[in-house]
């Protein structure tokens, strides 16, 4: 009887022991944030009206075509631009652009632009001194006509080559939101 005891103990004790190691819990990915509205707002330097440009796709990918607003700048002209980042399908909205700059660390705004005569430049950094760009300036030059390309990457290499000086050639990472906006400079 002690002979069946202890083998029944062993039993439970190893039972217990196996149920502890093993991880039955499925592991969840982290929720990506969904980004419906993009505005990038620019307020000229010298004083003057600030423009918005504004992105918004309610229904997500799919379904209806994005609502897309560009902007009208102005010749040699220095602007001071922010980014605001929204998910406007809650209630009540959620501001994407404070999670973004509570991990500014894993990402970094990345600025694209078809005009040869506009220059677009960081004006903010994340705690190790690397570029974000929710805070960017704009210098036009000559007038013409083309877009501005803005992509948001999601735990880019930020000492990669050329990176902080927003080549996203070698970012890395994955793209959170892309967001093309027509520019007129006149």
């Amino acid at each position: 009887m002690t002979k069946n005891y202890l083998l029944f103990t062993l039993l439970i004790i190893a039972l217990v022991l196996n149920s502890a190691c093993n991880d039955d819990e499925p592991e969840i990915p982290p929720e990506e944030e969904l980004i419906t509205t993009v505005n990038y707002t620019l307020t000229p330097t010298a004083g003057g009206t600030a423009v918005t440009m504004s992105f918004q796709d309610l229904d997500g990918d799919g379904g209806n075509d994005p609502i897309i607003i560009g902007g009208i700048l102005d010749t040699n002209q220095t602007y001071t631009g922010s980014l605001e980042l929204l998910n406007e399908s809650e209630t009540p909205v959620e501001d994407i652009t404070i999670e973004i700059a509570e991990e500014d660390e894993e990402h970094q705004f990345f600025f694209q632009s078809s005009l040869a005569d506009l220059v677009i430049a960081y004006n903010d950094q994340d705690a190790d001194g690397n570029p974000i760009g929710l805070s960017s300036t704009i210098t036009t030059g000559a007038a013409g006509t083309g877009n501005i390309t803005i992509i948001l990457r999601h735990e880019p290499s930020k000492s990669a080559a050329n990176v902080s000086d927003g080549d996203i050639t070698n970012a890395g990472g994955e793209t959170d939101i892309e967001v093309t906006f027509p520019v007129d400079i006149q």
